[in-house]
C-alpha cells in the first residue's frame, strides 16, 4: 500500500513540475506583453497567473518537504512551509492588485492606447497554457487536496483569461480602450475575496486557531461525557497546516484507573472529531472544579 502510495506522489509530483515550467514561463511572456501592449487587463491576469504559480509550488513543496520527517530541530516536521507561503502569496498579491486598482482609476479618466491584437494574442496563449496544466492536473485532484487547491487556481485564472480575450475583441470591434482597465478592475475584483479568505485562513493557523469544522465547546462537551472523567480543564485545539489537526487537554478523574480514562478520552476524540494526534494529561486530585476558562483555559481558541 505504500508503495502505491509513493508511486501516486511521484506521478503527482512530475504533473505538478510540468504544469508549473508551464505557467511559470507564460507568467513572465505576459508581464513583459502587457508591458509591450500597455494592456492592464494582461498585468491584472499576470498577477492572478501568480497565484497559479505560488499555488502550484506551494503544492510541489509541501509533497516534497511533507516527506521529510521530525527532527531534533523541527518536532513537528516541515509542514507549516505551507502556511507560510501561502501567507506570502496573500499579502503580495494585495500589494499588485493595489496598484492595479491605482492605474485602472487613472487610465479610466485617461485612456492609453492599447495594442488589442497583441492583448488577444497574449490572452489566447495563457488559456490554452491554462487549459494543459488543467489536464496535467486533474488525474490527482480527488487523491491530494495540495493537488486539488493548484487545479482551483487554476481554473480561476482561465476565467480571467477569457476576461481579457472578451476585452481585446471589443476594443478591436469599437475601439473603446477604456474596456483594458475596467478588465482589469474586474479581474482584480474577482481575485481579492479569494485573497482574503487564504490570509485570514493562513492568519488563523498561524495564531494556533482552533481547526476549520471543529467546536472548543462541543470537544470540551465529548471529553467531559467520557466515562471516568470528573472536569475537562487546559482544553487546546490547533493545525500545523491547513489538514492537519492537534488537541491537548488535562482531565481530573477519581475512583477509576487514569489509563484507561486515558485512552477512552483519546479514542473518544479521534472517533467523534477525526482529532488523530492528542495529549490528554490524567490528574487523580482535581482541587476543585477545573471546568471554567479560570484554570489557563483560553475560551476563544
Amino acid at each position: 500500500m505504500s508503495g502505491e502510495h509513493a508511486h501516486g506522489a511521484g506521478a503527482s509530483s512530475r504533473r505538478m513540475i510540468w504544469a508549473l515550467a508551464l505557467t511559470s514561463t507564460f507568467l513572465v511572456a505576459e508581464v513583459i506583453g502587457a508591458v509591450v501592449f500597455q494592456s492592464l487587463a494582461l498585468l491584472s491576469d499576470a498577477a492572478h497567473m501568480l497565484t497559479d504559480v505560488v499555488a502550484l509550488a506551494i503544492a510541489l513543496a509541501a509533497i516534497k518537504i511533507g516527506e521529510r520527517p521530525a527532527d531534533t530541530l523541527r518536532t513537528f516536521g516541515y509542514r507549516r512551509f505551507e502556511i507560510l507561503a501561502a501567507t506570502f502569496n496573500a499579502v503580495l498579491l494585495f500589494l499588485v492588485a493595489g496598484y492595479i486598482f491605482y492605474e485602472g482609476v487613472l487610465r479610466l479618466f485617461d485612456p492609453e492606447p492599447v495594442g488589442s491584437i497583441g492583448m488577444l494574442i497574449v490572452a489566447s496563449l495563457g488559456l490554452g497554457v491554462n487549459l494543459i496544466s488543467m489536464r496535467l492536473l486533474a488525474s490527482g485532484v480527488e487523491t491530494s487536496l495540495n493537488v486539488k487547491g493548484a487545479y482551483l487556481e487554476v481554473w480561476a485564472d482561465m476565467l480571467g483569461s477569457v476576461g481579457v480575450i472578451g476585452g481585446a475583441l471589443l476594443i478591436i470591434a469599437t475601439g473603446w480602450t477604456w474596456v483594458d482597465p475596467v478588465v482589469a478592475i474586474g479581474i482584480g475584483l474577482w481575485v481579492l475575496p479569494r485573497t482574503w479568505i487564504l490570509l485570514k485562513n493562513t492568519t488563523h493557523i498561524l495564531l494556533e486557531g482552533v481547526p476549520k469544522g471543529l467546536s472548543l465547546d462541543a470537544v470540551r462537551a465529548t471529553v467531559g461525557a467520557v466515562p471516568g472523567v470528573n472536569a475537562v480543564h487546559d482544553l487546546h485545539l490547533w493545525g500545523i497546516s491547513s489538514d492537519d489537526v492537534n488537541g491537548s487537554v488535562h482531565v481530573s478523574v477519581s475512583g477509576e484507573d487514569g489509563e484507561t480514562v486515558r485512552r477512552r478520552v483519546l479514542t473518544a476524540m479521534r472517533d467523534a472529531h477525526g482529532i488523530e494526534h492528542a495529549t490528554v494529561q490524567v490528574e487523580t486530585d482535581p482541587g476543585g472544579d477545573l471546568s471554567g476558562p479560570g484554570h489557563g483555559e483560553n475560551p476563544h481558541l
